[in-house]
């Protein structure tokens, strides 16, 4: 009886996991370019009573075993990096990447990888994001700048009132053999990691490079109806687990009541 209170104890905190994933899900359903986890779980240990394949005493061979499991955990809290909804914004330096591939920003002397392009003008007329951190590689856009220009392939140009080019630039994205091994470390930024590998650049539209969509944002891939559903799977499970634990307590409270 100890040994499911314990058990139903590690099945509470691992769905305590899983509604703590899904509500960062659902309060960046409206963050730009976010992309939604879900928890995954293993089980733990058995403790093993019977060996299958033991042979009996009759001589034959026991073809199935006993093992009683000592409950479940969490193991990894997974990233997905499908698409999310695009918006038409009109704003000139707002881009979405279609397809695969991160922006590249500096942060503090650090590269760090977004797939958030909601970018601004700083006061030297730098591109940057909403905290400041300049996209690379850095462009500048001229003060007499009339308008700016984003190719699908990634070429930036700011352009005087006649059409003339005054400052241009070729936007790299960066791809990762496997993006959901990035650390995310907020703001909408991702690191790489030995897991991730290391980021490859690339033009937009090469082959397995997105392209950049001028004037667009990439929304939240997540799927609001499939999180809540989740967080009624997982209240369930939650609860159910805190029943084991009142049925363990009172099936305990029998035994101790037998001497009575």
């Amino acid at each position: 009886m100890m040994r499911s209170l314990w058990t139903a104890a590690t099945g509470m905190i691992a769905m305590q996991t899983h509604i703590d994933t899904l509500s960062n899900n659902l309060a960046n359903v409206n963050t730009t370019g976010f992309k939604k986890s879900r928890a995954e779980f293993e089980d733990l240990m058995y403790q093993t009573l019977q060996i299958a394949g033991t042979q009996t005493q009759n001589g034959g061979r026991l073809p199935v075993g006993m093992q009683i499991g000592m409950g479940v955990r969490p193991v990894t809290v997974h990233k997905f990096f499908t698409q999310g909804d695009y918006k038409n914004t009109g704003n000139p330096f707002d881009m979405a990447i279609e397809g695969e591939g991160f922006f590249k920003v500096d942060m503090n002397g650090d590269d760090v990888y977004t797939r958030a392009g909601a970018f601004k003008l700083d006061n030297d007329g730098r591109v940057v994001t909403a905290g400041g951190h300049v996209l690379q590689p850095e462009f500048t856009v001229p003060a007499e700048t009339s308008s700016v220009t984003v190719t699908e392939t990634g070429h930036i140009a700011a352009l005087d009132k006649n059409g003339a080019t005054l400052a241009e630039t070729d936007i790299e994205i960066y791809r990762f053999q496997n993006p959901a091994g990035l650390n995310a470390v907020g703001r909408n930024f991702y690191r790489e990691t030995d897991a991730s590998g290391d980021a490859v650049a690339g033009t937009p539209g090469d082959e397995n490079f997105g392209t950049i969509a001028q004037g667009y944002l990439e929304g939240s891939n997540v799927e609001m109806v499939d999180e809540m559903v989740g967080l009624i799977v997982g209240q369930r499970a939650y609860e159910i687990n805190s029943k084991a634990i009142t049925t363990s307590d009172g099936m305990l409270q029998t035994a101790i009541n037998v001497k009575r």
